[in-house]
């Protein structure tokens, strides 16, 4: 008989997917008899919530089935970062798949949890929340990034999360489960379509319907999921959010662990042992000087100046102009440390000069400092570890062997996804140190030789570039904004998002519209700066 693991895995129309679960659901679950009538309502829910830890499917355990009532809060998902909440009452279900031993006798199976509104709240649809780094954590299902002012969960969204198949032993960035095939085959590609087939059947049989439609949001390795959810199951979501996307990560590591470094190895002062110190690259009044010529040349392009770039495309600035010249020692830069920083921002090439992952933006928060700090505010550590001390790297040989089919979401055939409906959302901080946004745009704009043309693909895609913003969120930006709202009202009622305002903790008062590339935030001439209305895209 067919095992739920495999049916969620199934490339087919939603409305067989759902009458194959009725089938399967009806030959492993006992149904109530009959329907409580309404002035029991709030007992009923109870019930029905404790009735889902008896679901029985082949493969699935659920491990706990529970009323969470209102007034939840969330705490930080990591440092810095806000609460969550409070939440609505709900029914919150957690479950793993196909649990085993596996590598060095460890536990592996796909954790995931799914959070359903009570039955009055529930808007209809299901809502599947991306994970991050690493993943091996069951994050709280509350659908709470990138959903305006309200996470998913308390705007009527029944939500989902996953580990995509692993428990994280040393921290968010613990790739050690990769020895392990099958988990690692989770984690690439397998774990979000199969939570997503089990969440679609605890949704039908909680309110006895399926849920009308089916989105996806995620950022960093979330985003990336979303990639290959639109690649590999083109029809278990109607609407997909991809930003920052962590896709072709070891190229990626390739210019921020190498290339980067060993561009500005060149150029830094060295310790006593003869190593490069690189975060003595630049001195503080070097990433002044540097920021204060960017900024005046780039600025105020967009009919204000504001601290921020909102067309970093057209910014012509050339770190040449702050070259030291002969007998120049003041109000300048020393040349080698130019010549390293256009080297390295004009990412990795190989032995040929063919560019093997694209280059970063000169945008507003590339010398920002903190827990991820921009590209010309690097530390001794990078994020797994000490920055290289070569002045040397073969290009060639790094990138072959970073290469990795598996997670990097790399097709383009969007074919029966679009032709389904689907429709599918790219952002990307414009000064993200991680992954390049021209990367993620490089990737949009390559949809269009096998999907008809640009203006085709942007009947189901868009991609949006933030302005100042580092790796899913923070630097000089506005990084609030609702891409939920933005991707539903394109899928449900056919409004394509030419725009979608943001504002931001950097800028207290402050909106602008985010715009569908190629267009930008352009001030009108009149009115209220710090109000989007008085901005226009073009």
């Amino acid at each position: 008989m067919l095992s739920l693991r495999n049916l969620a895995a199934v490339q087919m129309p939603a409305s067989l997917l759902m009458l194959a679960a009725a089938v399967l659901l009806a030959s492993q679950i006992s149904v109530p008899a009959q329907v409580p009538s309404a002035s029991s309502a709030g007992e009923t829910t109870a019930n029905a919530c404790a009735d889902l830890a008896q679901f029985k499917l082949a493969g699935i355990e659920i491990t706990k089935a529970e009323v969470i009532p209102a007034g939840m809060t969330v705490p930080p998902p990591y440092p810095g970062a806000p609460s969550i909440g409070p939440l609505p009452a709900h029914c919150r279900v957690d479950g793993i798949i196909n649990l085993r031993k596996g590598v060095d006798g460890q536990e592996f199976g796909i954790g995931f949890a799914v959070a359903l509104p009570q039955p009055e709240a529930w808007n209809g649809d299901f809502m599947m929340q991306g994970g991050g780094g690493g993943n091996g954590v069951v994050a709280y299902p509350a659908g709470a990034n990138y959903s305006g002012d309200k996470p998913a969960l308390s705007r009527g969204f029944a939500v989902a999360s996953t580990d995509t198949g692993h428990k994280a032993r040393t921290g968010p960035f613990d790739f050690s489960f990769m020895r392990d095939q099958q988990a690692y085959l989770d984690f690439a590609f397998l774990a979000n379509a199969e939570v997503a087939g089990i969440a679609k059947q605890l949704i039908a049989h909680y309110y006895a319907k399926p849920a009308d439609y089916s989105y996806f949001v995620g950022c960093s390795t979330g985003g990336r999921e979303g990639m290959i959810l639109s690649q590999r199951y083109p029809t278990v979501f109607n609407g997909i959010v991809s930003g920052d996307p962590a896709m072709r990560t070891g190229f990626s590591n390739l210019a921020i662990a190498q290339w980067i470094p060993v561009a500005y190895n060149q150029a830094a002062p060295k310790d006593a042992s003869g190593k490069p110190e690189i975060d003595k690259f630049l001195t503080d009044d070097d990433r002044k000087l540097f920021m204060d010529a960017l900024m005046k040349q780039c600025d105020a392009k967009d009919g204000v100046a504001d601290g921020m770039i909102s067309n970093p495309l057209s910014c012509d600035f050339d770190p040449a102009v702050l070259a030291c010249k002969q007998g120049q020692a003041a109000s300048c830069i020393a040349p080698e440390k130019i010549t390293a920083i256009k080297k390295a921002f004009a990412g990795p090439k190989n032995s040929y000069g063919t560019q093997d992952y694209p280059g970063f933006l000169y945008d507003a928060g590339i010398t920002m400092k903190g827990a991820v700090p921009g590209l010309l505010a690097l530390k001794k550590n990078g994020l797994f570890g000490p920055y290289t001390t070569a002045t040397e790297l073969d290009v060639d040989k790094a990138a072959l062997h970073a290469s990795d089919p598996l997670v990097e979401p790399a097709s383009t055939n969007l074919s029966t996804f679009s032709g389904s409906g689907g429709k599918l959302i790219f952002f990307h901080g414009d000064s993200d140190p991680w992954f390049s946004p021209l990367d993620t745009l490089g990737y949009y704009k390559s949809l269009a030789a096998t999907n008809g043309g640009a203006d085709k693909v942007a009947e189901w895609s868009r991609i949006f570039l933030v302005p100042g913003m580092a790796h899913c969120g923070g630097g000089p930006a506005l990084d609030h904004f609702d891409m939920l709202t933005a991707v539903v009202n394109w899928v449900e009622k056919g409004t394509a998002p030419d725009s979608v305002i943001a504002t931001g903790a950097a800028f207290p008062g402050r909106s602008r519209p985010l715009c569908a590339y190629p267009k930008h935030a352009q001030y009108t001439g009149t009115g209220d700066t710090q109000d989007a209305r008085n901005f226009q895209c073009q």
